[in-house]
């Protein structure tokens, strides 16, 4: 058989749904493992159309549930409006996606103006109280259940906070009991509001409000025990440009300006106050990977990008006749900034290309040593690095023709060192053509089970672990 290629399968639609299905294992899946990984991430990429652009395929989430070293498996698609619409041959208006012609005008004269956003809600996920939510970056977020994947409804924060952009990332952090994002808000005053939302609560709270100067396009915050970090990197969101009916989705809005710099804004996570603002050299962020205190100084790991170019590189149209050959590589780079001062200094902690990192959970917020991600500096795979951030080295693990999605690091209950535990990464393998679910011990990435899906499933984005589930 003839090797099938990342674009063929990755980005390929996958209508099929399965249900707490035991997967075969080869190797040995740790026995203390018991708990959920929840993934999101798009499955349908031709429903009402093809879509352009990735981020825009249809939400469909996937479980895997661990116990007594057996791995059981549900893929369930999100049933929302976006859903509905796509199933009756209507695309919606999503990142890179927009309906155009009559049909488009013809929503907005209905609508009065642009219609609602899309409830594709395809990025990531969170618990908020005791409710699970698929996220995307407008505040359509919607409510599943998560023993079954089944769509329960919209959700949204009674609250009186009102934004018209959202993060789909919050960082959870354990250490305060509580999860932090932010929201942007458009007005003649364009500010994202920083928000907490207590462990076990529905509501948000708000930290603090930034004054955008873009306004910029804010994938990811970072949090200290003391501050949130909100970096604003200089691609520009264009409102004016967004009221127009015939723009191809919210990428239509974005422009990238190499003059503007970067803007770092460090918050006081109790009053809101804004310690430090410095703007630094022009680069672009999609994933912070962790940030603390040292020293008075605030620590900041990122993923950087020399510019925006990765954003039009993850279109269909470039993935599927390149796959991700020709995305740029994002780095692993160190901001240290001063609030005293102001001052920035900055160090690339690791040569090689990374993206979707993730660190282990006990030091989320905290002084570190370990992150683990998708290594993507190879043509033909991608694999997963485990970086060492204090000695800037990496162990790598590759296997030709696979392409491994973003890890999770699974602490071990009972260990004492930050790397004892498991990573969790699901991983297409273009020979078999089928996805696999990847064991590997945390300490040395030595591969210790592969779960065998029934199918290919198409590369996801993000998701989170729940021991407890």
């Amino acid at each position: 058989m003839s090797r099938s290629t990342a674009a063929q399968l990755g980005f390929r639609t996958l209508t099929e749904e399965r249900v707490e299905e035991s997967l075969p294992v080869s190797g040995t899946v740790p026995a203390w493992l018991s708990g959920t990984l929840i993934r999101n991430g798009p499955g349908r990429f031709d429903a009402g159309g093809d879509v352009n652009h990735w981020f825009d395929g249809l939400a469909m989430l996937r479980r895997y549930s661990f116990e007594d070293g057996e791995i059981e498996y549900t893929n369930r698609f999100l049933r929302t409006e976006a859903h509905d619409r796509a199933e009756a041959g209507e695309p919606t208006r999503q990142f890179a996606t927009g309906a155009s012609g009559l049909s488009e005008l013809r929503r907005w004269i209905r609508a009065l103006g642009p219609p609602e956003p899309t409830d594709n809600a395809n990025v990531h996920l969170a618990r908020i109280g005791d409710r699970f939510v698929a996220q995307t970056e407008v505040p359509r977020w919607i409510e599943f259940d998560p023993h079954t994947l089944e769509t329960v409804g919209e959700f949204s924060f009674e609250d009186g906070v009102s934004t018209q952009m959202a993060t789909a990332h919050f960082v959870v952090d354990d250490h305060r009991g509580e999860s932090v994002g932010y929201g942007l808000s458009f007005g003649r005053r364009t500010e994202y509001y920083v928000y907490r939302v207590p462990h076990g609560s529905d509501q948000r709270e708000v930290i603090g409000r930034v004054t955008a100067e873009g306004p910029g396009y804010v994938h990811d915050i970072a949090v200290t025990p003391n501050h949130v970090v909100l970096l604003e990197p200089p691609l520009h969101i264009d409102v004016l440009r967004g009221l127009a009916p015939w723009t191809e989705g919210f990428a239509g809005m974005l422009s990238y300006d190499a003059d503007a710099g970067t803007r770092i804004v460090v918050l006081d996570r109790e009053t809101g106050e804004i310690v430090a603002d410095p703007t630094v050299d022009p680069f672009f962020v999609f994933h912070h990977v962790n940030a603390f205190e040292r020293d008075g100084t605030v620590v900041l790991d990122l993923v950087a990008f020399e510019d925006a170019d990765i954003v039009d590189a993850l279109a269909l149209e470039e993935l599927r006749s390149g796959g991700f050959a020709g995305a740029p590589d994002g780095h692993l780079y160190r901001y240290r900034v001063d609030p005293r001062t102001g001052e920035v200094a900055d160090d690339r902690r690791h040569p090689g290309g990374i993206e979707l990192p993730t660190v282990p959970p006990a030091v989320r917020t905290k002084p570190y040593r370990y992150a683990y991600g998708q290594a993507t500096d190879r043509a033909g795979a991608n694999g997963l690095v485990k970086v060492d951030a204090e000695a800037g080295t990496a162990t790598e693990w590759w296997e030709d023709g696979t392409y491994v999605e973003e890890p999770r690091m699974v602490q071990r209950p009972d260990g004492d060192a930050e790397d004892e535990g498991v990573v969790l990464a699901p991983a297409l393998d273009t020979d078999a053509e089928r996805t696999y679910l990847l064991v590997f011990d945390a300490e040395t990435l030595q591969l210790r089970a592969r779960a065998r899906l029934p199918h290919a499933v198409p590369f996801g984005f993000h998701g989170r672990y729940f021991p407890d589930l």
